[in-house]
């Protein structure tokens, strides 16, 4: 159990229990697959079978993953070290922005890579779909070392970096929303099958694709980009770019998931199970504008947390939008233009499709 302070206990227990026997996923038959018997959740088609296809755009966007794989040691740090080491490089606040967004990302893409790993993956029967979750869990894994590459160039404390999600309130607020949802899809009870059960997987689908990947990582990628637009810790802004484009990929895919799920289970889509939705909504933009005006609590880089409340209101009216949800907040408009030229949230193309036009392993990001 992990406690933390002020707080009810959580249980992580489950996440390092994986189930001797995967109940939800078909188990393998002499027959040839048929695309008909595939579905995401609950499909009859042996899920070793990767081909005839059935949901194209999951193997398009693996595909595209793996096209722009990075590395972080890719990305010169020297000058981020020499800001960071000069104490007129960065003010105060700057300093706060950078120190809360690494103690915040550090384990956010952790709790990401264990919802796929231990709770996700295991419950999906479209092989496509898996095909990309293991290329998504991989870049989990290279968002949390791109972090920790720059807490290391920077000499920072990695004892304080790593352990802000138990330190910083704002941060632990933000965590203890995930945990349960990662802990209902990893508890090796659990499985699919049934409409509660279904709704209870299609609600932690949703709380990841659209509240955390969709909207807990947009006010760090706003302050470490804004410093970057500034010339300040461009190595780190840099890195911050890539991230932002894999999460916008991840985020989409998930929708795209969310809504496959939708058409194949129509009776899951009810008026209540869309109010809770809404719910859970509405805190996701609470708790992350908390985060904003810890992380902020002076006007820094042309920046203040009044400006994030309007923008997580847009961002969050275009998720509920995207899953076929009423907007929650009338008239939301985004006080960051620059940021929709790089995410363009208006469209239904991802960040990826948008902008970046060549960049392949080993490059650079190429703007048109």
């Amino acid at each position: 159990m992990l406690q933390f302070e002020d707080s009810s206990p959580v249980n992580t227990s489950t996440l390092g229990n994986v189930p001797d026997k995967i109940d939800s996923v078909p188990t393998t038959t002499s027959a040839r697959v048929r695309v008909e018997d595939k579905r995401v959740i609950n499909g009859t088609a042996d899920v070793n079978q990767l081909v005839p296809f059935k949901y194209n755009w999951a193997w398009d966007k693996y595909l595209a993953g793996c096209a722009n794989h990075w590395m972080p040691q890719e990305i010169n740090m020297t000058r981020d070290i020499a800001t960071w080491k000069d104490p007129a490089g960065l003010t105060d606040d700057e300093r706060l922005i950078v120190k809360r967004n690494l103690g915040f990302f550090v384990t956010a893409d952790s709790l990401a890579a264990n919802n796929i790993v231990l709770g996700t993956y295991r419950h999906i029967t479209a092989p496509e779909c898996r095909q990309y979750l293991l290329r998504q869990a991989f870049e989990e894994a290279i968002h949390t070392h791109a972090y920790q590459y720059v807490v290391e160039s920077l000499g920072l404390d990695e004892s304080e970096i790593f352990n802000a999600y138990n330190e910083i309130k704002s941060i632990r607020d933000k965590d203890q929303f995930l945990i349960p949802f990662i802990d209902v899809l990893s508890d090796p009870n659990f499985k699919t099958g049934t409409p509660a059960a279904d709704r209870d997987f299609l609600r932690s689908l949703i709380v990841f694709a659209c509240i955390m990947e969709g909207l807990f990582f947009y006010v760090g990628f706003v302050q470490i980009l804004a410093l970057g637009r500034q010339n300040k810790m461009m190595g780190a802004a840099e890195q911050y770019q890539y991230i932002l484009r894999d999460e916008s990929m991840h985020c989409n895919f998930g929708i795209d998931m969310i809504n496959q799920i939708k058409q194949e289970n129509p009776h899951l889509w009810t008026e209540e199970f869309k109010k809770d939705i809404q719910g859970l909504m509405k805190k996701g933009v609470e708790l992350e504008y908390r985060y904003a005006e810890d992380t902020m609590p002076r006007g820094v880089l042309g920046l203040n947390a009044p400006m994030f409340k309007e923008y997580l209101r847009y961002v969050a009216n275009r998720r509920c939008q995207q899953i076929g949800i009423d907007m929650l907040y009338e008239n939301a408009n985004n006080p960051f233009p620059w940021m929709s030229e790089m995410i363009d949230l208006k469209k239904e193309k991802n960040f990826f499709e948008t902008r970046v036009t060549e960049y392949q392993t080993g490059g650079a990001l190429s703007w048109d």
